[in-house]
């Protein structure tokens, strides 16, 4: 059921999982505290306005909760016409993970939140660590189809509760942008720029710049004003639980057919081909082979470039020879979208395997260009 709200109010669910963003400094380095990032940001006054009537609740819950934790202060977008309280609601996860331990099922799980909570929020923020964001926006791009709402996934490489740190200007960027656009498609906002989240990688452990979208332009940029690139929002198309094998084969010089044939043995449905330069391997007839026959067996293989900048072709021999196995081109996908676009089509049981095949070099969320 939809709830009402004034036309000048904008209502935002912050789904938080974990990460640096909302960690404390202990005798091991950073570690998660439950409630703390809430609390804190209940305590600034950017973050909550003491002077608005709020119900600030600790609950946390599969299907959220419809009652608002806190609320922004009445905030005017730099360059923008209009003004909207951004109202937003934390929904905390319980344990908080470490996003190296992120799993399918957690992806499926914000996901339902998202749907759970659709009708009653305006956009959505999840609040997620750094390390496996990527693959987790890559994910969402897939599993929310028909979406109409912004969804953003962000978090930070300092932790709130230091003083110098990238989490105060992360997310109120990222509530920023939620509560004032409507960019239908999920993305990823960090150092200022939200990125196509199937676009983008990490690509630094310590610069505050952490990821970039080499084959992709940003979606928004925001300095002294926020620019929209509208051209470059898309339109996107019901959440659908997916489970699907999805490892990643690294080609590498000296690699052995044995080596390839044993990774490629069942359960295997699927796997991502990290290939040479343009979508080239190396040309050994055994190679090749054991390829083919895992391709005839009605394995899935997508080949990427190892390079964060290019596109799989077959404009030298060596990746021709390797598609003519039954190799796909996964052209300029990163390789955390092809991950998971490939576990998203593998886990839709309508699909055959050659339909598989023909949507992987389809672009369905802007993933391809």
């Amino acid at each position: 059921m939809e709830l009402s709200q004034p036309s000048d109010e904008s209502r935002v669910l912050v789904i938080y999982t974990g990460g640096t963003i909302g960690m404390l400094v202990g005798q091991q380095g950073y570690v998660p505290v439950p409630y703390f990032l809430t609390e804190t940001l209940r305590s600034q006054k950017r973050f909550h306005d003491p002077f608005q009537d709020s119900l600030f609740s600790n609950a946390a819950s599969v299907e959220g909760y419809r009652e608002w934790s806190s609320m922004t202060p009445r905030s005017s977008v730099p360059g923008g016409t209009g003004s909207k309280r951004i109202r937003y609601a934390i929904l905390e996860w319980n344990p908080l993970l470490d996003s190296s331990n992120i799993e399918i099922d957690d992806w499926i799980r914000i996901a339902t939140e998202i749907e759970l909570n659709y009708a009653s929020f305006d956009a959505f923020v999840v609040l997620h660590g750094t390390d496996t964001m990527s693959y987790t926006s890559s994910a969402l791009s897939f599993l929310l189809e028909d979406l109409g709402k912004t969804v953003i996934v962000s978090g930070a490489q300092i932790p709130l509760s230091q003083l110098r740190n990238d989490a105060v200007d992360n997310l109120m960027g990222a509530l920023s942008i939620a509560g004032h656009y409507i960019i239908p498609e999920c993305s990823l906002f960090f150092n200022h720029t939200l990125f196509r989240g199937n676009r983008v990688s990490k690509a630094s452990s310590y610069d505050l710049n952490a990821f970039n979208s080499p084959n992709f332009p940003p979606l928004v940029n925001v300095g002294i004003d926020i620019v929209v690139n509208w051209n470059d929002v898309i339109r996107q198309t019901s959440l659908r639980r997916f489970r699907a094998y999805k490892p990643t084969l690294r080609l590498f010089p000296g690699i052995t057919a044995a080596t390839v044939r044993a990774f490629l043995m069942p359960p295997i449905r699927g796997v991502v081909l990290e290939t040479y330069g343009a979508g080239n391997a190396p040309q050994r007839a055994d190679l090749m082979e054991s390829l083919k026959e895992a391709c005839n067996r009605g394995v899935v293989i997508v080949a990427i470039s190892q390079c964060a900048k290019g596109s799989v072709s077959d404009a030298y021999e060596t990746g021709r020879t390797l598609l003519q196995t039954g190799v796909v081109a996964g052209g300029d996908m990163t390789p955390e979208c092809a991950l998971t676009k490939l576990s998203y089509l593998l886990s839709k049981q309508d699909l055959s395997v050659p339909e598989v095949r023909d949507l992987i070099g389809t672009p369905l969320r802007g993933e391809l260009t």
